[in-house]
């Protein structure tokens, strides 16, 4: 009889072997629209907003159907990317006339509000939950399992979206509320982008509580504290976050 743990270790190294091809033909897909399944990925933008939870339930059968936490779909972040492009387009049209700032300023938030920040964080949490939170085995039959890269970065786009529609979308519309003088516009700043961060967080916490290897998730949670804490200082020293960024792209214009 072969020992189990060499079959542990085969079925490891094949599910590593299969997560390590997943991600070109992830690539490969971001330019193959019919491919994508854009009705399911605005029903979990919705979900998202509303019922988070409803969405990382999915995630589990999607492990048990495609052998993998992460999506092997890039629809959710061409169409986030799409969304994020049209939201900093109607920033430059109310507050720049400049055209090529315009593309400056699209071009910034795309890459480092999304994607390059997206990919820090998601490296982050990918290297603290495989160094510090897996459960360890109880024995050498066990296969290990990995949170995968690409699932870290799923789970930072699904946090991110709905801290989109509150600092992109309703900010919007409230800009010019939000960015005039006075201690009302300060205050309702603060709370719209302490309310942000926080569901930010949460939805970072509830990606990775979900994996039934990880323990001690609730680590994700102590950002919010810390937003908590920090935001009645920010209020009372008149910082107003939305005019700080409105001026940093539209100093001219705010």
């Amino acid at each position: 009889m072969l020992p189990t743990t060499s079959k542990g270790r085969a079925s490891s190294s094949s599910t590593s072997r299969v997560n390590s091809s997943t991600f070109p033909q992830y690539l490969r897909r971001i330019i193959k629209w019919q491919q994508m399944d854009i009705e399911y990925t605005f029903w979990q933008m919705l979900y998202l907003c509303t019922s988070p939870k409803v969405v990382y339930q999915h995630t589990k059968f999607h492990k048990q159907t495609k052998n993998q936490w992460a999506r092997d779909d890039p629809a959710f972040v061409v169409i986030s990317s799409l969304l994020l492009a049209v939201a900093a387009l109607a920033y430059c049209a109310a507050y720049d006339h400049s055209a090529g700032h315009a593309v400056f300023v699209v071009i910034s938030v795309l890459l480092f509000h999304f994607l390059i920040t997206g990919a820090g964080l998601a490296t982050c949490c990918w290297f603290l939950t495989n160094a510090y939170l897996r459960e360890e085995a109880p024995n050498s039959h066990v296969v290990e399992q990995r949170v995968e890269w690409l699932y870290a970065f799923d789970v930072h786009c699904n946090s991110f979206f709905p801290m989109f529609v509150m600092l992109y979308v309703i900010h919007y519309f409230l800009s010019p509320l939000l960015v005039a003088h006075g201690f009302i516009p300060v205050l309702l700043s603060n709370l719209l982008f302490m309310v942000a961060a926080s569901y930010y967080h949460y939805l970072n916490f509830l990606g990775y509580y979900v994996l039934p290897f990880l323990e001690r998730t609730t680590f994700f949670l102590y950002p919010i504290g810390l937003v908590i804490v920090l935001s009645p200082i920010l209020i009372l020293s008149g910082f107003n976050p939305s005019r700080y960024l409105m001026n940093v792209y539209f100093s001219q214009r705010v």
